[in-house]
C-alpha cells in the first residue's frame, strides 16, 4: 500500500512545485543583464577583444562593464554563435587569422578565455558554429589545405573545449571545387544538416546548398539555388535557419533571396524561392533570426531589420520594420533569450556602433529602442570608442558577432 501525504505536507509540496515553475518562468521572461560584443580593434596594431555591456534597462543601460583582449592582432573578429549556449562557453572566430576563441562566460560579468584553435584535420578558417544535440559544436570550415593546394573545406564536430570528434570534407566528386562551407542548420528530427557555401574571400558567386546526414555526416546531396525574377536571387547562399516545427528550413542569400528547402527528409532535397528583397550596391542581406512564427532579417537597401510572418513558410508576409539611419548598413542580428530585444551591428555609419531594437513576439512588431544610447546622445545606439579600454587597448572598436547573456 502506498503512503499518502497529509494535507499540510501536500499543500507545502504543491506550493514548492508552483514556486519552482514560477521561478523558471520568471527566469525565462527576465531581461538579459549583459550583451557580449566580439570586437575588432580599428587600429590593427591594437588587440581585438570581447566587450561586455550592461543591457538591463536601468540607469546603467548601455554602459561598458569590461573587456577581454585575445592574443595577437588583426584576428578579424567575425562570427560568434548566434545565441548563448546552455554551458555559457561561447565560440567566436577570428577569420583573418584563422584562429577561433572559446570564451568562458559562466561568470557573466567576468569573461575568461578558455581555449583557442586553428586548423582542424586540415580544415582551415572556421566560420560558423552551431550547437548539436547534447552540447557539442558543429563548425563549418571554409577551406582545406594540403600538399596539393587549397580545396573546399568541410564540417567538423567539436567538443565544448574545441577538441575534434569527427570531420568530413565538402570536396567530393561532382561538387563545385570552388565552394566554401559558410553556415549550417541542424535538423535532428530528420537526421539532417544543411550547409551553405559562400566564399568569404569573394571568389565567385557560389549558390550551392549541401545536405548531410547528421548521424554519420554523409553527404546526401549538393544542389544549386535557382534564381527568380531579378536573375540572381540564388547567388551567395548564406544562412540556413530551422523553423519552430523542427523540420522546415529556410535559406537566405546575400543576394537577398529567401528559399524554402523541399523534400529535406529524402535523398533529393531541393529549394524554391519564396521571397526576395531589394539590393543595395556593395551591401548584402545578411543574418536572420527565427523566433516562433516570425523570421527577422537585415535588409540594407531599406536600412532596416525586417520582420516576416512565416506561419506559411511558402508565403512569408512582412509585418514590421525597424528602420535605422540612412547611412547605417545593418548586418548581424541576434535575439534576446526572452524574445523581447534584438541586437544589431553592421557596416557604414554603424561600423563602430551597436543598436538594440524591441520586439513583440506576439505581433512581430519591431522598433528601435530609443533608451539604448550614450549619455547626452541625440540618437539611439552606443558607439565603441576608447580612448582607453579596460584591457589597455586604445581607439575605436568594430563589433561584429553580438550575443545576449542567458540570464
Amino acid at each position: 500500500m502506498h503512503r499518502t501525504m497529509s494535507g499540510g505536507i501536500l499543500a507545502a509540496a504543491c506550493l514548492l512545485a508552483a514556486c519552482s515553475r514560477a521561478e523558471r518562468a520568471d527566469e525565462a521572461a527576465s531581461d538579459s543583464r549583459y550583451l557580449y560584443l566580439w570586437t575588432a580593434a580599428a587600429d590593427r596594431t591594437q588587440p581585438d577583444f570581447l566587450a561586455v555591456l550592461d543591457v538591463q534597462p536601468a540607469a546603467t543601460y548601455g554602459t561598458l562593464v569590461t573587456t577581454l583582449a585575445v592574443p595577437g592582432t588583426h584576428n578579424g573578429p567575425h562570427h560568434t554563435e548566434h545565441e548563448m549556449p546552455a554551458d555559457d562557453r561561447l565560440f567566436a572566430n577570428g577569420f583573418a587569422s584563422g584562429q577561433s576563441f572559446i570564451f568562458d562566460l559562466t561568470d557573466p560579468a567576468r569573461p575568461r578565455l578558455d581555449g583557442t584553435f586553428g586548423d582542424v584535420a586540415g580544415l582551415m578558417h572556421p566560420h560558423s558554429f552551431v550547437r548539436m544535440p547534447g552540447g557539442n559544436v558543429l563548425a563549418t570550415f571554409q577551406m582545406h589545405h594540403d600538399s596539393t593546394g587549397i580545396r573546399p573545406g568541410g564540417i567538423a564536430e567539436l567538443t565544448p573545449t574545441g577538441a575534434l570528434l569527427r570531420s568530413v570534407s565538402a570536396d567530393v566528386s561532382g561538387v563545385d571545387p570552388s565552394i566554401r562551407p559558410y553556415s549550417a542548420a541542424i535538423v535532428p528530427l530528420l537526421d539532417r544538416i544543411v550547409t551553405t557555401t559562400t566564399d568569404m574571400d569573394g571568389d565567385g558567386p557560389a549558390r550551392t546548398v549541401q545536405v548531410w546526414r547528421l548521424s554519420d555526416m554523409t553527404l546526401v546531396r549538393s544542389f544549386q539555388l535557382p534564381d527568380g525574377p531579378a536573375g540572381d536571387e540564388g547567388k551567395l547562399s548564406a544562412e540556413p535557419r530551422l523553423l519552430a516545427d523542427g523540420k522546415t528550413v529556410l535559406v537566405s542569400t546575400f543576394s537577398c533571396g529567401l528559399f524554402l528547402i523541399d523534400s529535406l527528409a529524402t535523398a533529393a532535397p531541393s529549394a524554391r524561392l519564396v521571397a526576395s528583397f531589394p539590393k543595395l550596391k556593395g551591401a548584402a542581406c545578411a543574418i536572420p533570426v527565427v523566433h516562433g512564427r516570425h523570421y527577422l532579417v537585415t535588409v540594407p537597401a531599406w536600412h532596416a531589420v525586417v520582420s516576416l510572418d512565416i506561419s506559411d513558410p511558402a508565403h512569408p508576409r512582412e509585418v514590421s520594420r525597424a528602420v535605422l539611419d540612412s547611412a547605417d548598413v545593418p548586418h548581424w542580428i541576434a535575439m534576446e533569450p526572452n524574445g523581447r530585444r534584438v541586437v544589431i551591428t553592421g557596416y557604414g555609419a554603424m561600423a563602430e556602433k551597436v543598436v538594440i531594437a524591441t520586439f513583440d513576439s506576439s505581433t512581430g512588431q519591431l522598433a528601435i529602442d530609443q533608451r539604448f544610447r550614450e549619455p547626452g546622445a541625440l540618437k539611439a545606439g552606443v558607439r565603441m570608442r576608447g580612448p582607453l579600454w579596460p584591457h589597455g587597448g586604445r581607439g575605436a572598436g568594430i563589433p561584429h558577432g553580438a550575443v545576449f547573456s542567458r540570464r
